[in-house]
């Protein structure tokens, strides 16, 4: 016996209907109150015009009342609508603020109770919700809401506005940005490349207007006032290929290229001094970012071999934080006799004899304070590190051993 096949339900759909209101304030100050009285009743004092939920409002004060039977015995207080709309819904909260400090204000407020006949409605332009005996004149000179002829109130409209809420079935996927993987095509491909730097034995193809808005060194090169916007070749000295083709695919891409790829299988030692060359260059072509991602792998990756000229590197190119970097690693007892063992501490010793004071100064911290620094051999503890000070007159010293 065959089963009938049944219709697939579909999810039931939903909606909600959601009120609420739009709140904002505004403040009126009367100043010279007794002067405005004698008006006549119905004249009134008006506030500047001042918005709320998308329509247009005003505070009316009545000096000598709205209607001529009140004899003038009372201010009245009205809020109006003062731009075009029919049957606005608003709740209103009129207060008259205590000027002696001690908060006792005279309070008007549909917010916060409950409303038998819900929020009031106002039919057309000028319908205003008040009231016709807000205070009796004669009371209300004598109290602290009038100080030095000066009247101060608050005025609070909340319009009603209705919603729908439905449910958001179409969902959009935005791939993430994909400039970098663009341009680096680019400059693969060779499209629309205008220049060509001559570094050693090779050929580096790019284009004039990206590096130059990437870097403030070729910007001055290419379109500053002294600089050959039509220059097609550039002889680069001092910089070796690989750098050079590293720093390039950084302006690019703006990520720190792989330097294996790059260079090909190089090992670590190589691999950092071609980031530290990548560091000088970046400094010299005003790439700071690509600076300080040198600085961070070249942190990252100190070992006794590579620190004493990664902190000759620091000092010369005012690296503090990496300086510190290297002081502090250099600087742990089972780093320092294999770091000074290295031809780099003999560089070091010869071109930057000041770091020699430091490294003992940061030596003299370490012994002092072991906890203070990370004692495991490779590990560069630069969390959290601050430059560290050099001072004289310390009587410890490190010997060098041979």
């Amino acid at each position: 016996m065959a089963v009938p096949s049944q219709t697939p339900l579909q999810p039931p759909s939903w909606s909600r209907s959601v009120t609420e209101t739009v709140r904002g304030s505004h403040q009126f100050t009367v100043r010279g109150f007794s002067l405005a009285k004698g008006m006549g009743p119905g004249r009134y004092l008006a506030s500047d015009i001042f918005a709320v939920g998308g329509y247009h409002w005003a505070v009316y004060l009545y000096p000598d009342g709205k209607n001529p039977e009140d004899n003038a015995n009372y201010v009245s207080v009205f809020v109006a609508l003062a731009s075009d709309g029919a049957d606005v819904r608003a709740l209103f909260e009129l207060t008259l603020l205590d000027q002696s400090g001690r908060a006792r204000h005279k309070v008007h407020s549909h917010f916060d109770r409950a409303l038998q006949a819900g929020p009031y409605t106002l039919k057309y332009r000028g319908s205003m919700w008040g009231y016709k005996r807000f205070y009796r004149r004669s009371l209300l000179e004598t109290t602290d809401f009038l100080k030095n002829d000066c009247l101060v109130m608050n005025c609070t409209v909340g319009v009603v506005k209705n919603r729908i809420e439905t449910p958001k079935n179409i969902q959009f996927h935005v791939p993430p940005s994909d400039m970098g993987r663009c341009f680096k095509e680019l400059l693969s491909l060779g499209i629309g490349c205008d220049i060509t730097f001559e570094v050693g034995d090779e050929k580096v193809r790019a284009h004039k207007w990206i590096l130059a808005a990437r870097s403030p060194v070729f910007k001055a090169q290419f379109f500053g006032p002294i600089g050959k916007p039509d220059l097609r070749r550039v002889v680069v000295e001092d910089v070796e290929p690989v750098v050079f083709k590293a720093m390039v695919n950084f302006i690019y891409a703006d990520e720190l290229p792989s330097i294996h790829e790059l260079a090909g299988s190089v090992s670590m030692s190589t691999s950092t001094v071609v980031v530290q060359h990548l560091l000088a260059a970046a400094d010299r072509y005003g790439l700071d970012r690509l600076r300080i991602l040198c600085e961070a792998k070249l942190c990252d990756e100190l070992t006794p071999e590579t620190v004493a000229t990664t902190l000759a590197l620091a000092e010369q190119h005012h690296c503090a934080e990496l300086k510190s970097s290297c002081l502090k690693f250099a600087a742990v007892r089972e780093n320092l006799g294999a770091v000074m063992e290295t031809e780099g501490f003999n560089y070091l010793e010869e071109t930057c004899p000041s770091l020699l004071s430091d490294l003992l100064a940061t030596v003299a911290v370490v012994d002092d304070d072991p906890a203070s620094v990370n004692r495991k051999r490779g590990v560069c503890g630069n969390e959290g590190a601050a430059p560290v000070e050099s001072f004289e007159g310390s009587e410890r010293r490190t010997r060098r051993r041979v």
